[in-house]
């Protein structure tokens, strides 16, 4: 079992450096693309338009901040989001249509699109005024099992994985705690 510092560790310095304090940045390019700051990651829509994508990435990350996740595993997410929605096309409707009026409520509080706006804060506000919606409520369920059911994400978070196919964890993980002789 490893023990994770829980402690979070910024700085003054680290802050003012960070900018945006929990803005995506990405770029849409020609052709659809989605890519991440710095050519860290990279995703392709399929079914939604590449700025619905890139604002769904936004929103995951608002939704879920964790700040140890790199935004790769939310455009993961995201990717599986549009997998589903290039089979359902009431799906994709939702989708469009909510980030638009996602869009529209960005715009008339901070005058920006929602991907856009610059303080996490006051991108929470304008998604708590839409949390009743199916589109709100759309994009929060599936990220539950989109973003935590990737086993790279579990490694971050200190989870060693499911114990089922090892035998259960009956003769697994309880007996590998190395802390507690001394508490």
């Amino acid at each position: 079992m490893r023990l994770i510092d829980k402690r979070v560790t910024v700085t003054r310095r680290g802050l003012i450096a960070s900018g945006g304090v929990g803005l995506v940045a990405m770029t849409v390019l020609p052709g659809g693309m989605i890519a991440g700051a710095n050519g860290a990651w990279a995703a392709t829509a399929d079914a939604l338009k590449p700025e619905t994508f890139a604002t769904l990435v936004q929103m995951a990350r608002d939704l879920y901040p964790h700040d140890r996740l790199a935004d790769k595993y939310y455009a993961i997410a995201i990717t599986g989001l549009d997998a589903k929605a290039r089979e359902d096309a009431g799906l994709q409707t939702l989708l469009e249509d909510g980030a638009t009026g996602l869009n529209e409520a960005a715009q008339g509080r901070q005058g920006r699109n929602y991907a856009d706006v610059a303080w996490e804060a006051d991108r929470v506000a304008i998604l708590s005024d839409m949390q009743e919606s199916p589109f709100f409520q759309t994009v929060r369920g599936h990220m539950i099992t989109g973003l935590y059911n990737q086993k790279e994400v579990w490694a971050i978070f200190g989870y060693e994985g499911e114990s089922a196919s090892y035998g259960g964890y009956l003769h697994r993980g309880f007996d590998d705690i190395d802390w507690l002789d001394q508490v």
